[in-house]
């Protein structure tokens, strides 16, 4: 784990957050057959215990970090700066959590814990790692943001709000880190099959369509793509269907929301709680 003696050598490198499961999961292992050095971290131990054994202790860096924690992410940068000779390549912010419910029946604590893991976290790691990703030569700062960073999303109001908050930081260092040489990108998944996305969700989900389950591995690929194979591209969607919903709601936010407020599970909970409200009265 963290005491590793893995060296990064001529390899390029990555540092990827939340990389225990799901998109962070696939990313590892998609840029580790790549030939990358890859530095993987999470919450879950016994995810990244598993994970170094199928990479090889060689060809990694693994370390329970909580993003939260500033000072800790600081640590695990110096780690991995060492590994990598003071170079990062490629900077995955991609932890994250996600707690449903209206806003105003969900407990304050699991507010802030959204906007804690998913925002700060994020703040954290870019704000850590610019001198890193300053020292390398086209690096990368790409973080996942989410469809529901095209229009605030009833249900997820404060996961929605977080994700967009990290498409408006991501447009906006785009254009800042573009003085140093540094490239910025993010990735909006809709409907992907990861341990955050409810069972209910992923029992309902449409067999086509924008909101179809995709399996993570499909989000690896658009990181790869990024740093490889398109450096301009700013947001990368997935899939590429979920780019058609971001312009309708710029186009026409009022009536993105009526079709929102018409359709779906949320939908019929508001109506639930309508018709509830009125046989009160």
């Amino acid at each position: 784990m963290a005491k590793s003696e893995a060296q990064a050598g001529t390899r390029k490198s990555i540092f990827i957050t939340g990389a225990a499961s799901g998109m962070g999961l696939e990313t590892a292992r998609l840029f580790s057959k790549g030939g990358w050095f890859v530095g993987a971290y999470d919450v879950n131990k016994a995810g990244l215990v598993s994970l170094e054994a199928e990479l090889g202790a060689e060809n990694c860096l693994t370390r329970v970090l909580d993003v939260t924690d500033r000072a800790d992410y600081a640590k695990a940068l110096e780690e991995f700066s060492a590994a990598t000779g003071g170079k990062l390549d490629l900077l995955f912010n991609n932890a994250g959590i996600g707690k449903g419910g209206f806003f105003d029946e969900q407990p304050f604590e699991d507010v802030l814990a959204v906007v804690n893991i998913n925002f700060i976290g994020v703040l954290n790691g870019i704000h850590l790692a610019t001198p890193l990703l300053k020292a390398t030569p086209n690096s990368l700062c790409f973080t996942t943001s989410s469809s529901s960073a095209t229009y605030g999303m009833p249900g997820i109001a404060v996961y929605s709000a977080t994700k967009h908050a990290v498409k408006g930081l991501t447009e906006a260092l785009s254009v800042e880190f573009s003085r140093f040489g540094v490239r910025v990108a993010d990735t909006l998944p809709g409907l992907i099959d990861t341990p955050i996305l409810p069972d209910a969700a992923k029992t309902n989900a449409p067999t086509e369509g924008m909101f179809r389950l995709i399996q993570p591995i499909e989000v690896a690929k658009a990181v790869w793509a990024s740093y490889h194979d398109n450096p301009d591209r700013l947001n990368w969607f997935v899939p590429e269907e979920i780019g058609d919903l971001d312009k309708a709601s710029a186009m026409d936010p009022e009536g993105t929301r009526a079709g929102i407020a018409s359709q779906g599970s949320v939908a019929a909970l508001i109506e639930e709680a309508k018709k509830a409200a009125a046989a009160a009265e």
